[in-house]
């Protein structure tokens, strides 16, 4: 009788990890995971209303991709991939002290970004330096060097856009362009790479369940 109960303590034991553990990967996998499907048409003309508006203005080429990569939205994540040349020097702008280097001024600006990305899962899925001028150009003519380059996992359009339009952008996108000669960023829609932390985090809760409820089936049988 007593190993009876001792049995059925383990038995709940291991349903409560396991509980505890899917309930921990559901919270990360609702964060990280957008639901709210495609831009409406409301949200569309929102954001278009602000670009329209904001000073400097995109040119009407630059515009109308917006718009289009608004209205083809998957509703799903994607990632921006981004090479970038920064200046020797920044241009002195207000905020921008003396002696300051390009990646120091480049570092204000992320100061708003990475927060803003974090609070809303996204993050770099890759990072570097460049180790040499572009190895292969067609057709684009000066664009040879490049100081980095990266690639930022974004959990929706939605999300970016939020970003992008929030008034506190508006100042620290100069520290941007005062530490940037160049820049190309395009969007990857759909995407696809090994690492998803919602299929490692499924992963290393799984082992752990395993492991925690070997623990507890050997205390059981001794």
């Amino acid at each position: 009788m007593l190993r009876d109960k001792a049995k059925g303590t383990v038995l709940k034991k291991t349903l409560w990890i396991w509980i505890a553990l899917g309930l921990l990967y559901a919270l990360f996998f609702s964060w990280y995971t957008s639901f709210s499907g495609p831009l409406t048409d409301a949200e569309i003309s929102k954001y278009m209303k602000f670009f329209e508006q904001r000073s400097p203005q995109l040119p009407a080429a630059g515009l109308a991709s917006l718009r289009r990569f608004m209205e083809e939205d998957t509703g799903d994540d994607f990632v921006m991939i981004n090479v970038i040349d920064m200046y020797e020097t920044p241009l002195q702008i207000e905020g921008v002290e003396p002696g300051e280097s390009s990646s120091a001024v480049l570092d204000k600006y992320m100061a708003y970004m990475y927060p803003a990305l974090f609070s809303r899962a996204c993050h770099p899925v890759l990072a570097g330096s460049a180790a040499s001028n572009a190895m292969d150009l067609m057709n684009a003519d000066g664009m040879e060097h490049w100081t980095s380059g990266a690639a930022m996992r974004y959990r929706s359009r939605r999300d970016m856009l939020e970003i992008a339009t929030n008034p506190a952008f508006a100042g620290s996108h100069n520290f941007k362009v005062a530490a940037m000669r160049k820049t190309i960023a395009f969007p990857v829609d759909p995407w696809f790479h090994l690492g998803d932390p919602r299929l490692v985090l499924g992963l290393l809760l799984g082992l752990l369940g395993c492991g925690l409820s070997w623990m507890m089936s050997s205390k059981k049988s001794e």
